[in-house]
């Protein structure tokens, strides 16, 4: 795989500076069921690599000590194959922390997880579920063979349980990402197409789309780089960079943890093995416990550029309409 943070190191996005933190996301595996062509964090069956129970046991330790942080955003790989994914999710509820599952959708119907939607509804886990099409052809081959009926399997197990249905309290976001070095087109229209879609078609319900431009790391930016359009991709992304999306960015709001209990300002920059803020080398959670990082100075370099095109990528969406 081509190496792309020696392209991106050099960069003039603009400074940026943390405000009070809400959010602590979480890597805690790299495991999982699926290898998909556009995944930044390079994830696949594999991957060993996971989040040990002295590190879990610090995120629940970052929550105490930090009322400010109302949600645990978990993700992976598949984070429900981590052994510890639903102590960790029962641990966050009990202290009336929201909790996010960045869920893939088809590891619903694998063997071992027949009954992990019913426990995502019991815990009132906010589901966020990748679907980069309504269409079967697309969403396979972005993710390989049947994975778009395996998905459609695992949304209906989540309808079923009254997941993105009105007055059920259970939310269920989709995700949608484009197929190649484009940028994802308006978030409102899409979403309406991908609900009337759903709905006509297989009578899924859903409560909202996210949509989120490919960032040019890991799988994504090394084929880019194979077919000699990194460069082009650069550019797209740079041209159409929106000023107006810099307030929403989640760095401002997020804590970015890895499988190691290392932190970094995003999980992009995770992937990149970038250090928290200005660091010279890693900085593990145990050092940030009680520590204020409001103002503090946000690693940025030319990949920041994804977040921030057209109207703008965070892991909660589009930034500006």
């Amino acid at each position: 795989m081509h190496a792309t943070l020696p392209r991106l190191i050099a960069t003039d996005f603009p400074a940026l500076a943390r405000g009070q933190l809400e959010v602590l996301q979480a890597n805690i595996t790299l495991t999982c069921n699926q290898s998909c062509f556009h995944c930044h964090v390079a994830s696949s069956p594999k991957r060993k690599e996971a989040m040990s129970q002295e590190t879990l046991e610090l995120l629940l330790a970052m929550l105490d000590r930090n009322p400010s942080i109302h949600t645990l955003d978990v993700t992976g790989g598949a984070p429900e194959l981590h052994p510890q994914f639903r102590w960790l999710v029962q641990e966050a509820r009990k202290r009336d922390v929201k909790v996010i599952d960045r869920c893939n959708l088809t590891i619903l119907c694998e063997p071992g997880q027949e009954t992990t939607a019913e426990f995502l509804a019991e815990n009132q886990v906010e589901v966020v579920a990748s679907l980069p099409c309504y269409s079967a052809k697309n969403v396979d081959a972005q993710r390989g063979d049947g994975v778009f009926e395996a998905s459609l399997k695992g949304l209906k197990q989540l309808n079923d349980l009254g997941y993105g249905k009105e007055g059920s309290g259970l939310q269920l976001n989709l995700v949608y990402n484009p197929l190649g070095p484009s940028l994802p087109p308006a978030q409102q229209e899409l979403e309406a197409a991908y609900k009337q879609e759903l709905y006509k078609h297989f009578g899924i319900h859903f409560n909202h789309l996210l949509t989120l431009a490919n960032m040019p790391i890991q799988r994504f930016g090394s084929t880019l780089i194979s077919r000699g359009e990194f460069e082009t991709y650069m550019d797209l992304l740079k041209a159409s960079f929106n000023h107006a999306t810099l307030p929403g960015l989640m760095c401002l709001n997020t804590l970015s943890v890895d499988y190691l209990g290392q932190v970094h300002d995003c999980d992009f920059n995770q992937q990149l093995q970038l250090p928290l803020g200005d660091a010279q080398q890693a900085v593990h959670l145990q050092d940030l416990l009680d520590a204020d990082l409001q103002g503090q100075p946000i690693r940025v370099a030319d990949h920041c550029y994804g977040c921030t095109a057209g109207q703008g990528s965070s892991c909660g969406g589009a930034l500006s309409q």
